[in-house]
Formats: structure tokens, C-alpha cells, sequence
């Protein structure tokens, strides 16, 4: 018997029988669950089977089926679209997986990718913290043994519009992006995704998320915050928290950070870094020429090393073009004018944008995700080159960081510390801004086989953690000390201070 994954086999078995199975149902609407106990065979309750169910949720019909011989755990999960406008035609693309082991007891967990306008399907799920990612040399997929759905419901939105395979109707809406437009429809998106899985209402949820998210997930959290105080039931939100990594959080503190790190680093010379420090006001929307000529020089570094994970390869072939297309008004910050803002980060494979952009293109792909319904007119991209403007981006997500850790909500934010796009030396920067109340000092938290995994710092509300060797995308380059964080993040317990020999 040839051994294939669930996903595989879900996706033939739409593509085969798809007219055959919405015929038999009348129901063109699918969801499927893997290795699982279906009700349409008693006899299947007696014993454990590998199997598939696919679920038409219009008619409450079930199709089983068994003796797939899966080479792994059980997997439920889901995939599909969102409405958020119906007038305008907005809807936000979704992927869902449900926890390994014991998802009704679970918290419910929403991973956002920043850009702004970068894919949370493409980056986060498929290249960094889902259960499956790109394999190495192929458009196709592989289990992920460090997923993060191994310590919560693990939820991916393609956010805002244009992005991924999120769209809208109505053209005019790409102009007038944002970050209280993306909360907005973020917001949206979670109201009518519970009315789509209610089972998940009750449970704990978290927001997590990197770079640009270092603005998505607090006015997210922000929005869900202030309008809990006020709304009905059906549209409460249990919020317990957030995590942010490598998070574009002030923009003087980060600028000067990337500067001072990267000087720090060896990456520029004494003259670009004196210069830069002399003649570039990092608080200003104002740029002279000299400054913009050593930001050229700054950045001029960073097409031949990867600024995104200083230590890693580039990929060498040429066939690979990054998505360097700027957006316009993002806010007056001198250092993200450079298209270096979306130079795509290489990952340890630093091929692997290659694989994932081919899959997502491909087809039968999109037909079993139920993605690209509308027929989009432009290709799947990691970054989306559909968003025309970007009209607000407040310069500082600081105050928002305060009024919710004095809000209650349980706030980390993690740093991999060879990342030179938003460095540990920004974020320190930023958070040392806060002026928060020190409980625990800077210390180190270890990993298995006594290995230090990183530092830490609590402040009064706040945990900082680094993440040692990792660049931008943290669980892309050190996925085991990326899954033990999130995990004692979710548990609300303490990183080891200890060095200790096994970690399941």
C-alpha cells in the first residue's frame, strides 16, 4: 500500500470525486478531518483506523473514508474564506488546524504575519510554525514535528484584503489599507469565524505574530479589548493575551537599533555608521541627501548577506525574484523608504521561497484549499503586490502596549538575535522605553541537554525573551526553542533557569 498524508489524500480525493461526492450531497462545501472516528460506520468506533471524513456542513452529511495507513498522528483541519464585507465583497482566507492531542481543551491561537502585506499561509504556516511545510527541492508539502498546533488550535489568516488569497470586489478598497482597516476586517473575520466553529468560543485565545504584526496584533488585541466592554455575547471575545517577535514596535528605537546592530555586527564601516548617527534624524519625516546616500550604503550591505538572518546563505540562483515592490505612505520612517523592506527572508533554506510559491500556484491546490474562488487576477505571492497604499501606521505601538499590559492581558515579546531587519538592539531599545517596573533581570533559559536557548527579562506585565541563532523568522531557524517558548507562553509558566536533560 502506497503510504500518502492526509492532506494528500484529501486533496486527490476532492479533485477525483468531487463532482461524484457534491452530486451524492448536494453540498459543494467540504470539511475533513483525518484519523478520525466517523459515525457513518459503527463498527469503526471499536477500533483506532486511519481514515479520512469529509463533512458537507449544508446538508450534515458524512463520507468515510478508511485504510489510508497514515504514516502519523491524528489531524483535523480546515481551510476556507471569511466574509468581513458583504456590500464591498471583502473576505479574509483562513487555514485551521485543530491541537494534536486534546483540542477541546486547547486555547485557540491566531498567527498574523506582518509585511505589512505578507501571507501568514505562505510564511507562517508553510515555512515556519504550521503542521506542514515546504519540502526542500519540491512544490509539495511535509509534516512538521514542532508545530505549533502541538500546544494550541492553530489559526492562519491571510490579512488584510489582497493579500494571499484574501480579496475584495471592490478595487478602491486597496487604496485605503491600513492598520485600523486590517484590524477592522481582523475583528470581522473573528466574529463570523466563531459563528463558523462555535465549539471554539469559550476557549482561551491568544494572538501571535512578527515584524510588521508588531503593529497588526496590538491594535487587533486593542480593538477586541475596548469593544469587549461593550458588545453582546455572541461577539465577546475571550482574549487572554499576546506574543510578538522581531516586532516593528517604535520607529525611532527600532531605526537606531538596526544601525547600532549592525555596526555592532561587523555589517557596517565606522565612516556609514558615524555618518549615518551625524546626519539622520531618526524622529523626523525629514531626509537629506547625505543621509539618504549612507542608508543607500547601509543597505547596499544587505544584497549580499541576508539581513533577515545575518549568518545564513543566500539562495544562489537567479530564477528567485524577491517581492521588492514598495508601498507607498507606510509612514515617514528614513530607513523603510529602501525597497530593502521587503527583501524576503531566506530561512535555512534559503531556497525555499522557490517551493512555496509553486505550490500555492498550483491548481489542484487551490482547488482542495477552497482558495481562489473569485479567480483572483494575479498570482499567489508571499507578499502581495495587489496593496496600493498603506495610509496608517501610527510611528509607535508603545502606548498600545501599555494600556493593555495595564489592561491585564498577558503581553511577551521574543527576539531571534541575529535578525538585522527589527534587531534585539531595537527592541530592547523600545521596550526600555516603556519604563515598566523590572521583576526578574536579565537571565538566561535553557533548553534540552543544558543548552541555552536564549535571555530573558520579566518586567512588571511584560516578558522579554531572546532566542539564540534565530534570524526574523524565529521558528524557521530554531523551531525547537520556538515551540518551548510558545508553550510556556500558553501555560503562563516560566522559561527553564535551570539547565535539565529531556524535553518532550
Amino acid at each position: 500500500m502506497i503510504r500518502i498524508s492526509c492532506y494528500e489524500y484529501w486533496v486527490w480525493s476532492l479533485i477525483v470525486l468531487n463532482e461524484k461526492l457534491s452530486a451524492e450531497t448536494g453540498d459543494s462545501q467540504v470539511e475533513y478531518s483525518c484519523d478520525c472516528y466517523c459515525s457513518c460506520s459503527p463498527a469503526m468506533k471499536l477500533h483506532r483506523t486511519s481514515g479520512l471524513c469529509l463533512y458537507f456542513p449544508q446538508t450534515q452529511k458524512q463520507l468515510c473514508v478508511f485504510n489510508l495507513n497514515f504514516p502519523f498522528d491524528r489531524l483535523n483541519l480546515y481551510s476556507g474564506y471569511i466574509t468581513v464585507n458583504e456590500t464591498r465583497g471583502r473576505a479574509l482566507f483562513y487555514w485551521f488546524f485543530e491541537a494534536t492531542n486534546e483540542p477541546e481543551e486547547k486555547p485557540l491561537l491566531l498567527w498574523l504575519n506582518g509585511g505589512p502585506g505578507c501571507s501568514s499561509v505562505g510564511f507562517g504556516e508553510a515555512e515556519e510554525l504550521g503542521p506542514f511545510l515546504t519540502q526542500k527541492g519540491l512544490p509539495e508539502l511535509k509534516r512538521n514535528k514542532y508545530a505549533w498546533n502541538k500546544a494550541a488550535n492553530l489559526l492562519f489568516v491571510e490579512a488584510p484584503i489582497g493579500v494571499g488569497f484574501s480579496y475584495t470586489n471592490t478595487s478602491e478598497d486597496l487604496k485605503e489599507l491600513g492598520d485600523e482597516a486590517t484590524a477592522h476586517d481582523s475583528y470581522r473575520f473573528l466574529v463570523n469565524w466563531f459563528k463558523r466553529f462555535p465549539q471554539y468560543k469559550s476557549h482561551d485565545f491568544y494572538i501571535a505574530g512578527e515584524s510588521y504584526a508588531g503593529h497588526y496584533v496590538p491594535r487587533l488585541a486593542e480593538k477586541i479589548f475596548d469593544l469587549n466592554q461593550k458588545v453582546p455575547y455572541y461577539k465577546y471575545i475571550n482574549l487572554k493575551g499576546f506574543i510578538i517577535g522581531n516586532a516593528l514596535l517604535d520607529d525611532d528605537t527600532d531605526q537606531r537599533g538596526m544601525i547600532d546592530y549592525a555596526w555592532d555586527h561587523a555589517v557596517i564601516s565606522d565612516r556609514v555608521y558615524r555618518g549615518i548617527k551625524t546626519h539622520c534624524n531618526f524622529s523626523s519625516s525629514v531626509s537629506t541627501q547625505t543621509c539618504d546616500d549612507l542608508v543607500n550604503e547601509y543597505y547596499g550591505v544587505y544584497e549580499i548577506i541576508d539581513m533577515y538572518s545575518l549568518y545564513t546563505a543566500n539562495c544562489p540562483s537567479t530564477g528567485y525574484s524577491r517581492n521588492k515592490k514598495k508601498i507607498q505612505g507606510i509612514a515617514p520612517r528614513i530607513l523603510a523608504k529602501n525597497d530593502g523592506w521587503h527583501k524576503k527572508p531566506a530561512g535555512y533554506d534559503p531556497c525555499v521561497g522557490y517551493q512555496t510559491s509553486a505550490y500555492f500556484n498550483r491548481p489542484d491546490v487551490q482547488k482542495a484549499l477552497h482558495a481562489n474562488t473569485t479567480n483572483i487576477p494575479y498570482p499567489w505571492s508571499h507578499c502581495s503586490g495587489a496593496i496600493d497604499g498603506w495610509s496608517d501606521s501610527p510611528s509607535t505601538m508603545l502606548p498600545v502596549l501599555k494600556k493593555l499590559v495595564h489592561g491585564g492581558l498577558r503581553i511577551w515579546v521574543f527576539s531571534g538575535d541575529t535578525d538585522g531587519r527589527i534587531p534585539v538592539t531595537g527592541t530592547r531599545y523600545s521596550l526600555n522605553k516603556l519604563g515598566l517596573p523590572i521583576e526578574k533581570d536579565w537571565h538566561p533559559w535553557f533548553t534540552y541537554h543544558e543548552q541555552v536557548g536564549g535571555f530573558s527579562i520579566e518586567y512588571e506585565g511584560l516578558t522579554f525573551v531572546t532566542i539564540r541563532g534565530a534570524g526574523h523568522q524565529v521558528p524557521t531557524y530554531a523551531p525547537k526553542q520556538a515551540l518551548q517558548m510558545i508553550k510556556s507562553f500558553l501555560d503562563d509558566s516560566k522559561l527553564p533557569k535551570k539547565p535539565f536533560d529531556t524535553w518532550a
